[in-house]
């Protein structure tokens, strides 16, 4: 499993993903999650996946292999907008489905896999989309400026509570390692390390690229204080005047 979150904001865009995948408690490992297809000053992309490990890396083998195709089919580094990236990668979920999802069910097993695309290319604003195992997808809003995939619950609500349009990138990211501390501190399947992406509006290009270990000391002092401040703020609140009336 994994846990990757996608804030799309008027400053820009912020992508967080682990790296964690297993196969059972014995056989865990690390793969990157988070892949850049970045032209500096005319486009920049971040796709982030979740799901089955061999359905993801073909589907990203399949969109790299397209960026070198001389048959001048459409790809993420000739696309006009952040709309058709998104179908870029719904056909290929499809192609990948084809081929595929007859022989995965023989073996009982499913086809799952779900992906975050968002970037800015020159002449329109940033977008990000969720797109999921059908190739279908849907794009973010004002109302709903972030997505989430694969495992999401246990980082959902710090997001909910924080995460506006108005939010600042440096914000956005530490709402981000937050809510993936919430993850890996609940779900085994969720781990170090991670990748932290920065997209600035209308600078076409990677503002900032942090790989965070287990070493990083701003995500140490994070699981820290937030814990510790958690646990001030539950001390806080005044207990339940029933159990002591009755």
């Amino acid at each position: 499993m994994t846990y990757c979150v996608g804030t799309l904001l008027d400053a820009g865009l912020v992508f967080l993903s682990d790296s964690r995948t297993n196969a059972g408690v014995d056989h865990i490992n690390t793969f990157r999650k988070m892949h850049v297809f970045e032209r500096t000053g005319e486009r920049v992309i971040v796709l982030m996946t979740a799901g089955n490990l061999a359905i993801t890396q073909c589907l990203v083998n399949i969109l790299q292999e397209g960026l070198t195709s001389e048959t001048g089919e459409r790809n993420l580094h000739n696309v006009s907008n952040m709309f058709e990236a998104a179908r870029c990668v719904g056909e290929a979920v499809r192609e990948v489905h084809r081929r595929d999802a007859t022989s995965l069910h023989e073996f009982s097993i499913d086809f799952t896999a779900s992906f975050i695309i968002g970037g800015q290319i020159r002449g329109e604003q940033p977008r990000m989309f969720s797109v999921y195992a059908a190739g279908n997808f849907i794009e973010a809003t004002p109302d709903t400026p972030y997505f989430q995939i694969g495992e999401s619950k246990y980082g959902k609500p710090i997001v909910d509570r924080v995460i506006r349009r108005g939010t600042t990138l440096d914000e956005a990211a530490k709402c981000a390692l937050i809510s993936m501390d919430s993850t890996i501190r609940s779900n085994l399947s969720v781990g170090l390390p991670l990748d932290l992406v920065c997209v600035r509006t209308d600078e076409l290009r990677v503002h900032s690229h942090q790989n965070i270990d287990a070493d990083n000391a701003y995500f140490r002092m994070i699981r820290s204080r937030w814990g510790e401040s958690l646990r001030q703020a539950f001390s806080e609140l005044p207990d339940p005047d029933w159990l002591s009336n009755s």
